[in-house]
């Protein structure tokens, strides 16, 4: 191989490993990352204050100004009461859900206060949560209670 194609094929690997480390450095600088990031926020109290003042309000502002990618809300024990009780918490579900915040409950919790019915025509899938909410923590998710 002559002087001239090594130089060749030198200045090409050094452009391709430029473009290379100079793409990685807009990744990262950007805070993209390849995998969705994903908050799932267990909502277990039945404080109203809490629902009102803290927990939706937290969860409806990650999702709308966009600091995850999919915001999920697993409502969980005595919130499910408190939800079924509460037109104003049920509005806020509602508008959620219209926002893009995939909201769950727990089935047996849901029944257990005879709220299952009510939770479903909100819009909230009613289900076994305990398998998926081990997968959200075992998985890339983070969660929060409140």
């Amino acid at each position: 191989m002559s002087t001239q194609n090594q130089l060749q094929n030198t200045s090409l690997f050094l452009f391709s490993l430029f473009c290379a480390v100079g793409l990685t450095a807009v990744i990262v600088k950007s805070g993209k990352t390849e995998e969705p990031t994903k908050l799932a926020v267990v909502w277990t109290s039945g404080d109203p204050d809490v629902a009102h003042r803290v927990c939706l309000m937290y969860t409806h502002a990650a999702n709308n100004n966009k600091w995850f990618d999919q915001v999920n809300l697993i409502v969980w024990g005595p919130s499910a009461r408190l939800l079924a009780g509460d037109k104003n918490l049920q509005a806020n579900i509602k508008k959620m859900i219209e926002d893009g915040v995939t909201v769950q409950a727990c089935i047996v919790c849901a029944d257990s206060y005879g709220v299952t019915e009510t939770l479903r025509l909100l819009g909230i899938e009613v289900k076994g949560m305990g398998k998926p909410l081990t997968d959200r923590l075992l998985g890339n998710w983070k969660v929060i209670t409140f």
